[in-house]
């Protein structure tokens, strides 16, 4: 090796994904946290009705249903997901009451019971829908011993519509690769990632395992707390594939 090549600096490499906050998201959005360095909350863009924005979805006795967090809407058809409001604070304690009617017998309720109870409890104060998905996403995060670094999308300078504003946040974060949902592949443009030298890969979430659930059939597309308050601290086990997984 020559002299200059020692000098020359080596650049780490750094995973990245950006995503739009979700409400107590599922398995796979915590699966995808895990996989990167650090996770973007792609809050800046138009909120969407009837999406995961403010809702999700846990197990019952009576089937699958649906948490929903009341936002305004009424007249603000372009607002962005951090301007979103919520419309009534009595949600927060509405939440935990069906948490506990749906999950009070499943293993590991009374190990989370008191630490989601104070956690709804913060989040019925909060006014703005950003806040609260921030706010569970974190928390679920140190529980399931997640250490992904994450931020919101206004801590960079960004530039652009889809594809361009994607790769102008990776570049804000120094990002070396950006994985992204699979959804995705409809409208990303890789060329604009290889163009700016960040390699571009897709994730996949075929394959988690199940697990034993309080009501059958089983279902996968339900919120991370089904997962947790089965399961507790083998959760993580659950979305996990093997090795390179």
């Amino acid at each position: 090796m020559t002299a200059l090549a020692m000098l020359e600096p080596v650049m780490k490499s750094k995973k990245v994904a950006i995503v739009q906050s979700n409400y107590i998201p599922w398995k796979g959005y915590f699966d995808l946290i895990q996989k990167v360095d650090e996770f973007i909350l792609l809050d800046s863009v138009q909120y969407t009705r009837r999406d995961w924005r403010n809702r999700n979805r846990i197990k019952s006795r009576e089937g699958v249903i649906w948490l929903t967090i009341p936002v305004k809407v009424t007249g603000k058809y372009f607002q962005s997901i951090r301007e979103t409001e919520v419309s009534d604070p009595s949600w927060a304690e509405q939440h935990w009451v069906k948490l506990k009617l749906a999950y009070g017998k499943a293993p590991y309720f009374p190990t989370y019971s008191a630490r989601l109870e104070a956690l709804y409890d913060k989040a019925s104060t909060f006014q703005l829908l950003s806040e609260v998905n921030f706010l569970f996403l974190t928390e679920l995060c140190k529980i399931l011993e997640i250490s992904t670094k994450i931020t919101i999308d206004s801590h960079y300078q960004s530039s652009g519509a889809k594809t361009e504003r994607l790769v102008s946040l990776c570049q804000g974060a120094g990002a070396t690769e950006y994985l992204s949902g699979p959804a995705a592949q409809d409208y990303l443009l890789p060329n604009l990632f290889n163009d700016v030298g960040i390699q571009l890969s897709w994730m996949d979430y075929a394959g988690y395992p199940e697990y034993s659930q309080l009501y059958p059939p089983f279902d996968h597309s339900v919120s991370i707390l089904d997962l947790l308050f089965q399961t507790g601290p083998e959760a993580k086990r659950y979305f996990q594939r093997g090795p390179g997984s």
